[in-house]
This record gives structure tokens, sequence and C-alpha cells, in this order.
């Protein structure tokens, strides 16, 4: 094999972010500069926004309403069917029957 084939491993090569954190890691390289590191990046600092394409996000929230709204005025309608179904049933059993027997009939 030849020898010096293989670049030179540091097992401290000193990591330095644009805000300023410093950590030490193994690589070939001795100094790295990075812009962003777990300290400051959004991901892991929690101040990730949403990335909304094209108003994916408002489609998606008016088609969620939408199904709400229409549950809603299923409801409703159902609701007023039997109130006035409950109150055609009550008309009938407290209305009295009338007989066909008139004498004036015959």
């Amino acid at each position: 094999m030849k020898a010096d084939r293989h670049p030179t491993y540091y097992d401290d090569a000193k990591v330095s972010c644009a805000c300023g954190k410093t950590f030490s890691t193994g690589s070939t390289v001795k100094e790295i500069k990075v812009e962003l590191c777990s300290n400051c990046h959004p991901f892991y600092t929690g101040k990730a926004n949403l990335v909304d394409t094209a108003g994916r996000l408002e489609r998606f929230r008016a088609r969620m309403s939408r199904g709400t709204k229409l549950a809603q005025e299923r409801k409703e309608r159902l609701a007023k069917k039997q109130a006035k179904a409950a109150a055609e049933a009550k008309l009938k059993v407290a209305a009295p029957k009338l007989s066909d027997d008139s004498d004036d009939a015959k």
C-alpha cells in the first residue's frame, strides 16, 4: 500500500458557528466555520416558522371549516324535521276522531 494516501484525521477539530458557539469534533479539517448550529438553528431553538407554500394551509383550514359548517347545518335541519314530526304526531293524537255516521248524510 502507498503511504500517506489518506488525509490526516484530527480528533479535536474546532467547529465555530456564526452565533459564537464553538465545539470540537473529529474531522479531516482542523478548523470548520459554519453559519448555523444546534444553538441557533430555528428548528432546534423552537422558533421555526411553518412555511406555507401557495396557500395550502389556508385552503386546508377553509375546507375543514366548510365541513364543520355543513355538519352543523345538517344537524339543524334534522332537528327541525324531528320537531315538526313530533308536533304533527302530537296533533294527530290530540285531534278527536270524526265519525262518518251522521244522520244528515242518509
